[in-house]
C-alpha cells in the first residue's frame, strides 16, 4: 500500500494523483444543472468561505489556489481509503512538494510588502536585550520548521491510520477459523476505525490548507 505503483517498471504516481480529479463532473453553461454538479458547487463554495474568513482581502486572491489544494488533498486521501488503492499523500516527498513551494511563496509576499513587519514577527515586542540573539535564532528555526512540520502532520496522520487498518484487517481474518466471537469484535473496531479514518482524511486535508492560509495572513 505504501509503495509507488509502476508498471513495466514505469512509475503510475502521476495517475493516481491526478485520476480523483477525473471523477469531478465539468461545470457546463446551462441553469439548471444535475444533483451531483449543485453538490459538488456547494462543497467548492463552502470550503471557500471556510478558507477565507481568516484572511483579509489582499489575501482572496489565493482563493483559487487553496480551494483547490484542499479538494485535491480531500479527493486523494478519501479515495486512498479504498481497498487495493495507493495514497499518494501517504508519500513525505509528495506532501513536502506541497507545503515547501506554497509556505515560501506565503514568506515572500510578507517579505516584498512588508518586510519590517514580517522581519518584526522574529523578534517579539519588548523582548530583554541578552535574550534577543536567542530569540531570533528560535523564532528563525521555527519559521523554517513550518513547512516540515505540514508534510509530516500528513504523512504520520494518514500512514498511522492505514498501518492500523491493515493491522487489524489482517487480524480479522486471521482469527475467523480459529476465535470467530474475537473476530467479530476486531471487525467492529475495524468497522469504528474506518469511520475515524474518514474524518481523519477531511480533517487533516483542512488542516495543511488552513494553516497555509493562516501563514499568509501572517503576511498580508
Amino acid at each position: 500500500q505504501f509503495s509507488s505503483p509502476s508498471l513495466m517498471g514505469i512509475p503510475l504516481i502521476l495517475i493516481a494523483t491526478t485520476f480523483p480529479a477525473l471523477l469531478l463532473p465539468s461545470p457546463n453553461n446551462r441553469w439548471v444543472t444535475d444533483r451531483l454538479s449543485t453538490l459538488q458547487l456547494w462543497i467548492i463554495n463552502l470550503i471557500t468561505k471556510q478558507l477565507m474568513t481568516p484572511l483579509n482581502k489582499k489575501g482572496h486572491k489565493w482563493a483559487l489556489i487553496l480551494t483547490s489544494l484542499m479538494v485535491f488533498l480531500l479527493l486523494i486521501n478519501l479515495l486512498g481509503l479504498l481497498p487495493y488503492t495507493f495514497t499518494p499523500t501517504t508519500q513525505l516527498s509528495m506532501n513536502l512538494a506541497l507545503a515547501f513551494p506554497l509556505w515560501l511563496a506565503t514568506l515572500l509576499t510578507g517579505l516584498r510588502n512588508q518586510p519590517s513587519i514580517s522581519l518584526g514577527h522574529l523578534l517579539p515586542e519588548g523582548t530583554p536585550t541578552l535574550l534577543i540573539p536567542a530569540l531570533i535564532l528560535i523564532e528563525t528555526t521555527s519559521l523554517l520548521i513550518r513547512p516540515l512540520a505540514l508534510g509530516v502532520r500528513l504523512t504520520a496522520n494518514l500512514t498511522a491510520g492505514h498501518l492500523l487498518i491493515q493491522l487489524i484487517s489482517t487480524a480479522t481474518t486471521t482469527l475467523m477459523s480459529t476465535m470467530p466471537v474475537v473476530s467479530l469484535l476486531t471487525l467492529l473496531v475495524l468497522f469504528l476505525l474506518t469511520i475515524l479514518e474518514v474524518a481523519v482524511a477531511m480533517i487533516q486535508a483542512y488542516v495543511f490548507v488552513l494553516l497555509l492560509s493562516l501563514y499568509l495572513q501572517e503576511n498580508i
